[in-house]
Protein backbone atom coordinates (compact mmCIF):
# COMPACT_ATOMS: atom_id res chain seq x y z
CA UNK A 1 0.00 0.00 0.00
CA UNK A 2 1.50 3.26 -0.78
CA UNK A 3 1.26 6.54 0.76
CA UNK A 4 -1.80 7.95 -1.20
CA UNK A 5 -3.99 4.80 -0.45
CA UNK A 6 -2.64 4.67 3.52
CA UNK A 7 -4.05 8.46 3.38
CA UNK A 8 -7.15 8.11 1.65
CA UNK A 9 -8.10 5.09 4.33
CA UNK A 10 -8.79 8.03 6.88
CA UNK A 11 -10.32 11.28 6.11
CA UNK A 12 -8.91 14.72 7.71
CA UNK A 13 -12.24 14.73 9.48
CA UNK A 14 -11.50 11.74 11.30
CA UNK A 15 -7.95 12.82 12.25
CA UNK A 16 -9.50 16.27 13.39
CA UNK A 17 -11.92 14.17 15.38
CA UNK A 18 -8.47 11.75 17.23
CA UNK A 19 -6.24 15.22 17.28
CA UNK A 20 -8.64 18.45 18.27
CA UNK A 21 -7.76 17.43 21.70
CA UNK A 22 -4.21 17.80 21.58
CA UNK A 23 -4.49 21.26 20.57
CA UNK A 24 -6.34 22.53 23.63
CA UNK A 25 -4.08 20.16 25.41
CA UNK A 26 -0.61 22.43 23.86
CA UNK A 27 -3.04 25.13 24.41
CA UNK A 28 -2.93 24.55 28.21
CA UNK A 29 0.02 23.55 28.56
CA UNK A 30 1.62 26.64 27.21
CA UNK A 31 -0.57 28.64 29.33
CA UNK A 32 -2.08 30.76 26.66
CA UNK A 33 -5.32 32.49 26.63
CA UNK A 34 -7.43 31.93 23.75
CA UNK A 35 -10.66 34.01 23.97
CA UNK A 36 -10.96 34.48 20.41
CA UNK A 37 -10.03 30.48 19.55
CA UNK A 38 -7.38 32.10 17.62
CA UNK A 39 -4.98 29.87 18.86
CA UNK A 40 -6.87 26.86 18.08
CA UNK A 41 -7.60 28.15 14.76
CA UNK A 42 -3.42 27.91 14.27
CA UNK A 43 -3.56 24.51 15.58
CA UNK A 44 -6.05 23.11 13.48
CA UNK A 45 -3.81 25.25 10.73
CA UNK A 46 -0.84 23.60 11.36
CA UNK A 47 -3.13 20.31 12.13
CA UNK A 48 -3.97 20.32 8.29
CA UNK A 49 -0.83 20.85 7.33
CA UNK A 50 1.02 17.96 9.03
CA UNK A 51 -1.64 15.34 8.02
CA UNK A 52 -1.21 16.76 4.55
CA UNK A 53 2.88 16.22 5.26
CA UNK A 54 3.08 13.52 6.74
CA UNK A 55 5.52 10.35 5.16
CA UNK A 56 4.54 7.30 7.16
CA UNK A 57 7.83 5.84 7.01
CA UNK A 58 9.48 9.24 8.88
CA UNK A 59 7.78 8.04 11.93
CA UNK A 60 4.87 8.13 14.94
CA UNK A 61 2.11 10.54 12.99
CA UNK A 62 0.75 11.56 16.95
CA UNK A 63 4.94 12.91 17.47
CA UNK A 64 4.90 14.54 14.39
CA UNK A 65 1.07 16.22 15.46
CA UNK A 66 2.70 16.88 18.40
CA UNK A 67 6.02 18.50 17.14
CA UNK A 68 3.69 21.05 13.95
CA UNK A 69 1.16 22.10 16.37
CA UNK A 70 3.60 23.44 19.22
CA UNK A 71 5.95 25.14 16.86
CA UNK A 72 3.56 26.81 15.38
CA UNK A 73 1.61 27.97 18.16
CA UNK A 74 5.07 29.32 19.45
CA UNK A 75 5.60 31.08 16.19
CA UNK A 76 2.01 32.82 16.54
CA UNK A 77 3.19 33.85 19.67
CA UNK A 78 6.01 35.57 18.71
CA UNK A 79 4.16 37.29 15.66
CA UNK A 80 1.74 38.45 17.96
CA UNK A 81 4.02 39.28 20.48
CA UNK A 82 6.32 41.63 17.54
CA UNK A 83 3.44 43.03 16.41
CA UNK A 84 2.27 44.33 19.73
CA UNK A 85 5.40 45.69 20.55
CA UNK A 86 5.46 47.37 17.05
CA UNK A 87 1.73 49.01 18.00
CA UNK A 88 2.84 50.22 21.99
CA UNK A 89 5.83 52.05 19.68
CA UNK A 90 3.29 53.58 17.26
CA UNK A 91 1.09 54.57 19.81
CA UNK A 92 3.96 55.74 22.11
CA UNK A 93 5.42 57.88 19.19
CA UNK A 94 1.92 59.25 18.54
CA UNK A 95 1.41 60.02 21.64
CA UNK A 96 4.78 62.25 21.78
CA UNK A 97 3.92 63.84 19.14
CA UNK A 98 0.85 65.12 19.96
CA UNK A 99 1.64 65.42 23.41
CA UNK A 100 4.63 68.26 21.86
CA UNK A 101 2.18 71.14 22.20
CA UNK A 102 3.27 71.89 18.25
CA UNK A 103 0.01 71.95 17.42
CA UNK A 104 -3.11 73.91 16.07
CA UNK A 105 -6.28 72.16 17.40
CA UNK A 106 -9.64 72.53 15.81
CA UNK A 107 -12.24 70.35 16.78
CA UNK A 108 -10.65 66.80 16.80
CA UNK A 109 -8.07 67.64 13.89
CA UNK A 110 -4.76 69.04 15.03
CA UNK A 111 -2.33 69.81 12.31
CA UNK A 112 1.22 70.97 13.22
CA UNK A 113 2.53 74.02 13.45
CA UNK A 114 6.09 74.35 11.57
CA UNK A 115 9.45 74.23 13.58
CA UNK A 116 11.72 76.58 13.51
CA UNK A 117 15.44 77.50 14.86
CA UNK A 118 15.33 80.78 15.61
CA UNK A 119 11.59 82.68 16.31
CA UNK A 120 10.23 85.33 14.29
CA UNK A 121 10.83 88.52 15.03
CA UNK A 122 8.52 90.92 13.16
CA UNK A 123 8.51 94.13 14.59
CA UNK A 124 12.52 94.78 15.08
CA UNK A 125 12.39 98.09 16.73
CA UNK A 126 9.93 97.20 19.00
CA UNK A 127 12.60 94.57 20.72
CA UNK A 128 15.25 96.47 20.15
CA UNK A 129 13.54 99.37 22.56
CA UNK A 130 12.64 97.08 24.65
CA UNK A 131 15.96 95.85 25.21
CA UNK A 132 17.65 99.09 25.40
CA UNK A 133 15.82 99.95 28.37
CA UNK A 134 16.56 96.75 30.14
CA UNK A 135 20.20 95.11 32.01
CA UNK A 136 21.51 92.14 30.13
CA UNK A 137 20.49 89.22 32.50
CA UNK A 138 16.80 90.83 32.18
CA UNK A 139 16.86 90.68 28.32
CA UNK A 140 18.12 87.50 28.37
CA UNK A 141 14.90 86.47 30.53
CA UNK A 142 13.00 87.91 27.87
CA UNK A 143 14.79 86.92 24.87
CA UNK A 144 14.15 83.10 26.79
CA UNK A 145 11.54 83.56 28.14
CA UNK A 146 8.69 85.45 26.30
CA UNK A 147 10.37 84.88 22.45
CA UNK A 148 11.92 81.24 22.69
CA UNK A 149 9.36 80.51 25.60
CA UNK A 150 11.79 78.35 27.66
CA UNK A 151 10.86 77.12 31.20
CA UNK A 152 13.13 79.50 34.26
CA UNK A 153 14.69 76.08 34.98
CA UNK A 154 16.08 75.57 30.91
CA UNK A 155 17.31 79.31 31.73
CA UNK A 156 18.89 78.59 34.65
CA UNK A 157 21.02 76.06 33.72
CA UNK A 158 21.33 77.38 29.85
CA UNK A 159 23.22 80.51 31.83
CA UNK A 160 24.75 78.84 34.86
CA UNK A 161 22.75 80.16 37.92
CA UNK A 162 19.69 79.47 39.80
CA UNK A 163 15.95 79.23 38.86
CA UNK A 164 15.64 82.01 41.67
CA UNK A 165 18.17 84.03 40.34
CA UNK A 166 16.21 84.52 36.88
CA UNK A 167 13.07 84.54 38.02
CA UNK A 168 14.35 87.81 40.11
CA UNK A 169 15.21 89.16 36.33
CA UNK A 170 11.95 88.44 34.85
CA UNK A 171 10.49 90.28 38.33
CA UNK A 172 12.71 93.14 37.61
CA UNK A 173 12.05 93.39 34.15
CA UNK A 174 8.36 93.19 34.15
CA UNK A 175 8.56 96.07 36.66
CA UNK A 176 10.88 98.10 34.02
CA UNK A 177 8.03 97.05 30.97
CA UNK A 178 5.34 98.36 32.95
CA UNK A 179 6.50 101.37 33.77
CA UNK A 180 7.90 102.01 30.11
CA UNK A 181 5.56 100.39 28.49
CA UNK A 182 1.75 100.95 30.17
CA UNK A 183 0.16 98.37 27.79
CA UNK A 184 -3.54 99.63 29.51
Amino acid sequence: MDKKEEKSSFTFEKVYEQNKRRIHYHIHRMNIRDPHNDFFQEGLFALWNAYEKYETNKGPMSTYFNYIIEKRLIDKIRKDTRTLHNDLEVVAESKLEWDTGNRVRRTDLAYPLLEREEPAITDVKFWKSIKENLTEKQWKWVYYFIILDMPVKEIAKRENTSEEAVKSWGKQARKKLRVKLPFK
